[in-house]
């Protein structure tokens, strides 16, 4: 019998399970392979579109925006009374008394103090003694030529003694009249030894006390007094050249100062000087504020805040777009096919959060916000949706809590 003929069927049917289980563990063996192989392709083919992705950066833009409000210029300001006259003196001599010191008010005529002038006293008697001279002399003269007058009607004295006679009386009272044009301008000077206020006001400075020496200085000598009217005061300003076609007279301007925190005075432009100062770049302007209850003082600084008006072709953007590097001021804004563009700009006014820009944008352009770092011009960009943005937003507001 033959070696197959004498296998046992049960034995063919094990070998024929057993190739059978072979080829289906070589096939799994191979699906699997196959599947690692696709998946490991897919893998590395998302990692590389999410690397492509992170690659280009996500900006957020904004639109520049038309401004609402004007812009407030703040600028320092100086008080000075609305009058003010120093007074010197006229007359020498020595100060007889004051009678008001600073802070009183007077009234205009006032008596504020009185030089003692015994010079200017003797003098004065010498020039009234030296027209009653005068006066004598030119009424003798008078009488006397008078008289020859009347003999000449009869002929018993010559025309020529008449007229030597009648010369001599013109004489006399041309003397006359000196003498008195001399009184009088002592008088005129006796009258300075009373120094009083030129107006009504409050005397601001007193510079000198009893027994002083007084010079007659005529402005050039110390101050005496100072009487000042602040019953309106006059503020000083410096405005910029590009801000004062915008600051005229009619305006309004709120005034704040040092010694009273949170009060607001109001004030009102009266003059510009309509020139610009050639060192500064600044026009000097006036305004006026009452101050009929004396709360503000002359020579005190203050804040003046103008409040400008809109300027309705200025756009307005978030300082924080604002790129300034060598190449100057610059924003960045999405061009066609989400691409990066510079633009160079102007800024008219800063109101810290916001720009205002003068020129460079127009109302069209997207404006990059917080433009990363190293972005370069024509640089690919995506544009941040809005679920991104409250995501981000989100995120720097809370952190994320352990679990």
């Amino acid at each position: 019998m033959s070696s197959e003929a004498s296998i046992h069927p049960s034995q063919k049917l094990s070998k024929r399970g057993l190739r059978l289980t072979g080829i289906v563990i070589a096939v799994v063996l191979t699906a699997v392979v196959v599947i690692g192989l696709i998946t490991r392709a897919t893998q590395a083919n998302t990692l590389k579109t999410w690397t492509q992705e992170q690659a280009v950066p996500t900006v957020s833009v904004v639109a520049p925006e038309l401004g609402k409000t004007g812009p407030v210029l703040d600028l320092p300001g100086q008080l000075q009374a609305y009058t003010r006259a120093p007074i010197y003196a006229q007359v020498s001599g020595y100060l007889k008394e004051w009678k008001t010191d600073i802070g009183t008010p007077v009234k205009a005529g006032e008596l504020l103090g009185e030089i003692s002038t015994p010079e200017l006293d003797q003098q004065l008697q010498q020039a009234r003694a030296d027209l009653a001279s005068t006066k004598a002399n030119a009424d003798l003269a008078a009488v006397t030529a008078k008289r020859w007058q009347a003999m000449l009607s009869s002929d018993s004295v010559a025309q020529q003694d008449v007229d030597q006679r009648t010369a001599d009386y013109a004489a006399k009272l041309a003397q006359m009249k000196a003498a008195q044009a001399n009184v009088d301008r002592l008088e005129a000077a006796k009258a300075f030894a009373r120094i009083v206020a030129p107006f009504n006001g409050v005397v601001t400075a007193r510079d000198t006390d009893v027994g002083a020496l007084i010079n007659s200085g005529g402005g050039t000598g110390p101050e005496l007094f100072v009487v000042s009217d602040i019953h309106k005061l006059r503020v000083y300003v410096q405005v910029p050249q590009r801000y004062a076609p915008s600051v005229r007279p009619g305006s309004s301007a709120v005034l704040v100062v040092p010694e009273y925190p949170g009060r607001e005075f109001h004030a009102q432009v009266v003059a510009t000087a309509n020139a610009v100062n050639t060192t500064s770049g600044t026009t000097l302007v006036q305004l006026q504020v009452d101050n009929a209850d004396n709360t503000l003082m002359p020579g005190a600084f203050a804040h003046v805040r103008f409040n400008l008006p809109v300027d309705t072709t200025a756009l307005r953007v978030p300082a924080s777009s604002l790129i300034f590097d060598n190449a100057g001021l610059r924003v960045a804004t999405v061009g066609a096919g989400d691409k990066v563009a510079f633009k160079k700009v102007s800024i008219l006014f800063d109101y810290g959060k916001t720009v205002e820009i003068g020129s460079g944008l127009s109302a069209e352009d997207r404006v990059i916000d917080s433009p990363p770092d190293g972005i370069k011009d024509g640089d690919a960009v995506k544009l941040a949706t809005d679920d991104m943005k409250l995501a981000t937003e989100d995120t720097t507001a809370k952190p994320h809590e352990k679990a």
